[in-house]
């Protein structure tokens, strides 16, 4: 039995894959991302993961112990090098044994939409990046965070569109639906009341301005140009970033690009519209693939793989036509 777990800003996924390809068991707990101001900081992360390893080996009939190997997809893992022994060693605390990996999410993503094949994964939820490999050797663009980074995400989009709605407040853009739509989802008394909101309230938290994203694609679709323009410059932030890993990659001029893309940023038709042509125009050897499977169900694959007993065609099949493809 496989386990994968890909963590994430809001929450985190968990599920158990035996080598023929059926999925024994799923779970999702809360977020396992510990930068954030609002969250209570790097305890998250074990607490998160006891609580899934627990309800997903509930739900498979199995101990811990049974787990042949797991891979946790962690959000932020590799970006601060004094945390990387704590989150190290919290699967051994849950687990009670030594038989997993631990790397950033995005390799979830990778592993997921491109069934652990050479390629290029781009991301796009609560934050950005890419993950891609070539002949073993693994590239990661992007996930510098939602104070300097994370162009194309969620978070990126939604704070995009509170600024125009301050600057459409103002006068000093036409108003347009994006003002309306905000005034009526955060139920403000006044347009200053949106800092209460998000500043008191939320106490600035992550999950809750990146989700306004969704506020941002219902006013495009109401005809709110700067909306729109929001939108069509996430698809070309995030085409940018596979261009670059494909260049880190050293992809040779004329071989194939295998790219797919997961996140619930791609659910919005105008954001993968614009990728997509951003994507034709920059290099003629892109071939762009719908995911084939959700990133946790790649994560279990990619345990699988690292375990040295990757699944057979015939097991990856029967993932499919189980419905556990991507979208299921």
């Amino acid at each position: 039995m496989f386990l994968g777990v890909d963590g994430g800003g809001t929450k985190t996924a968990f599920c158990l894959v035996d080598q023929d390809g059926t999925v024994a068991g799923r779970a999702r707990t809360a977020g396992s991302y510990y930068f954030s101001q609002a969250s209570e900081g790097i305890g998250i992360v074990e607490r998160a993961l006891r609580q899934g390893v627990e309800a997903v080996c509930a739900e498979a009939g199995i101990e811990p112990s049974g787990i042949a190997y797991a891979f946790f997809g962690l959000p932020g893992y590799g970006e601060a090098p004094g945390d990387l022994p704590v989150l190290d060693a919290a699967p051994r605390a849950v687990l009670g044994h030594d038989r997993y990996t631990c790397d950033n999410d995005t390799v979830c993503g990778w592993a997921g939409s491109l069934g652990a094949a050479d390629g290029i994964n781009v991301l796009s939820g609560t934050g950005s990046m890419t993950y891609g490999e070539r002949s073993g050797r693994g590239v990661r663009v992007g996930g510098w965070g939602e104070l300097f980074g994370d162009e194309g995400s969620a978070y990126w989009i939604a704070v995009r569109g509170l600024n125009a709605f301050t600057r459409m407040s103002d006068g000093r853009l036409p108003e347009g639906p994006l003002a309306g739509v905000l005034r009526r989802h955060l139920s403000l008394t006044s347009d200053l009341t949106v800092i209460d909101v998000v500043f008191n309230r939320w106490r600035g938290d992550r999950g809750e301005i990146a989700a306004l994203s969704r506020r941002v694609v219902e006013a495009a679709g109401l005809g709110d140009a700067c909306a729109a323009a929001i939108l069509a410059e996430a698809g070309r932030e995030l085409a940018l970033l596979v261009d670059t890993t494909r260049e880190r990659l050293g992809f040779e001029p004329g071989e194939p690009v295998p790219v797919s893309y997961s996140g619930g940023t791609f659910t919005a038709e105008a954001v993968l519209e614009a990728f997509t042509r951003e994507l034709k125009s920059l290099h003629a050897g892109y071939e762009l693939r719908r995911p084939l499977y959700e990133p946790v169900v790649g994560a279990a694959l990619y345990a699988a793989k690292l375990a040295g007993t990757p699944l057979d065609r015939a097991a990856l099949d029967r993932l499919l036509t189980a419905g556990q493809g991507e979208g299921a």
